[in-house]
C-alpha cells in the first residue's frame, strides 16, 4: 500500500546528517550533496562540495576516489551511493572542492568486450561480469543460450566484428531487453530481474503535500502511434515487417505518429515484440510529473507515485524513473521525483 506523503514528510523533519567517505576515511567539511537514482539503464550520479582545508592537500592528489555517501535521519544511516569520482575541481580562492561521479555501473560502462558468450544465459553472464567488477549478483536465473539470439552463425560473426565498440554494460542491456528483465546497480550489487514496479514502498501525494508541483503532457505522444520493425533474417533468408500500434485515448484527428527501426537477424515474432516494447516505452513518456517533495530515504526509481487531488486528468498512478535528493546547510534536505506513465 502507498503510503501518504504527509507521513513521509513527518519523518523527514528530524535534522539529517551526511557521512561521506573518500576511500573509506570520512570526510570534514561538507557543504552541500547531490545525488540522483535513475532507474533506466544508467548509472546514478553525484556531486559533493567540500571546504579545502590547508592540511588535506594529499587527501586530493589521490587516484582512484572511492566515494560512499550515507544520510540518516536520526534512525541508522541508510547508503545513498557507492562509486568513483570522475571530475574533481579545486577552487583556492573559495576554499571549496567539488566532485562529481557516478556509481559502481561506471565500470561496466567503461569495460570494452569482445566476447560473444554463445552458450552462455543471459543470467550467467551476468553474474559472470558482475563478479569480474566486485559486485555481487541479484540475478533472476534464465535458460537460453544467447546464441540463439544471435540467430545464426552470421549474426555470431557480426558480433564480434563490432564488439570493439560494445562495452560490458551495453552487452548487459541487449540481454535484459531480450530476456523483458531490468538491469541495474544499486549499491555494490548488480541486479539483474524481470521487469515490474520493484519496489514496495510507493506514495500517495496530493498538491498540499508538495513543495512544487509540475504536471507535462507531450501531445505528440498523444496520437495514435505506430511503431515498425524491419528486419533481415540470414537463417531464412528473407527481409519482413512487424507493426505495432497504439490509438489514442481521444482520437486527435492527426494522422499516426510512425517510428521506424531496422534491427537484422530478428524473427518474425522477435521483431513483433520489439515493436511491441518499443511502444510501449514511448507510451510512458506522454505524461510526465515532477515532484519537489520534502526529502526522505524510502522512495527508489521503480517504485509507484499516485497522484489525487489535481482537479485535472493527471490524477492516477506513475512510476517514479529518478530521484534527485539535495542537502545542504541553506536549503536542508529536499528531493526531486520525476515520474512517467505507468506501463
Amino acid at each position: 500500500m502507498p503510503m501518504r506523503a504527509a507521513a513521509l514528510a513527518a519523518s523527514s523533519v528530524r535534522a539529517p546528517r551526511l557521512d561521506a567517505l573518500l576511500n573509506g576515511v570520512a570526510l570534514a567539511g561538507v557543504i552541500d550533496a547531490e545525488v540522483s537514482s535513475v532507474g533506466h539503464y544508467a548509472a546514478d550520479r553525484f556531486r559533493l562540495r567540500v571546504a579545502l582545508s590547508a592540511n588535506a592537500a594529499s587527501l586530493w592528489a589521490q587516484a582512484p576516489m572511492a566515494i560512499e555517501l550515507r544520510l540518516s535521519l536520526g534512525s541508522g544511516w541508510v547508503s545513498l551511493v557507492q562509486g568513483n569520482v570522475d571530475r574533481l575541481d579545486i577552487d583556492p580562492i573559495r576554499h571549496e572542492v567539488e566532485l562529481e561521479g557516478r556509481d559502481l555501473t561506471a565500470s561496466l560502462i567503461e569495460a570494452r568486450t569482445q566476447e560473444a558468450f554463445i552458450n552462455q544465459t543471459s543470467s550467467e553472464i551476468a553474474t559472470l561480469l558482475a563478479g569480474r567488477h566486485g559486485l555481487s549478483a541479484n540475478v533472476t536465473p534464465t535458460s537460453v543460450p544467447v546464441g540463439r539470439y544471435y540467430q545464426s552463425e552470421h549474426s555470431s560473426i557480426t558480433l564480434g566484428q563490432f564488439a570493439r565498440a560494445t562495452t560490458e554494460w551495453d552487452l548487459l542491456i541487449y540481454l535484459a531487453q531480450r530476456e523483458g528483465f531490468e538491469v541495474w546497480v544499486q549499491g555494490s550489487t548488480l541486479y539483474f530481474n524481470p521487469v515490474s514496479i520493484g519496489s514496495t514502498i510507493g506514495v500517495s501525494l496530493s498538491p498540499s503535500d508538495c513543495i512544487d508541483l509540475r504536471l507535462s503532457r507531450a501531445l505528440t505522444l498523444a496520437r495514435d502511434i505506430s511503431v515498425v520493425v524491419k528486419s533481415w533474417n540470414s537463417r531464412q533468408k528473407q527481409a519482413f515487417t512487424e507493426t505495432a500500434q497504439q490509438s489514442a485515448a481521444s482520437g486527435s484527428g492527426q494522422p499516426a505518429l510512425t517510428y521506424v527501426y531496422v534491427m537484422p537477424n530478428l524473427t518474425p515474432a522477435d521483431a513483433l515484440a520489439r515493436a511491441q516494447q518499443i511502444l510501449a516505452e514511448l507510451s510512458q513518456h506522454e505524461r510526465n510529473v515532477d515532484i519537489t517533495m520534502p526529502g526522505e530515504l524510502a522512495l527508489a526509481p521503480r517504485a509507484p507515485v499516485t497522484l489525487f487531488n489535481t482537479g485535472t486528468d493527471f490524477d492516477g498512478t506513475y512510476e517514479i524513473a529518478s530521484v534527485t535528493r539535495r542537502l545542504s546547510e541553506r536549503g536542508g534536505f529536499v528531493q526531486t521525483v520525476r515520474a512517467k506513465t505507468l506501463a
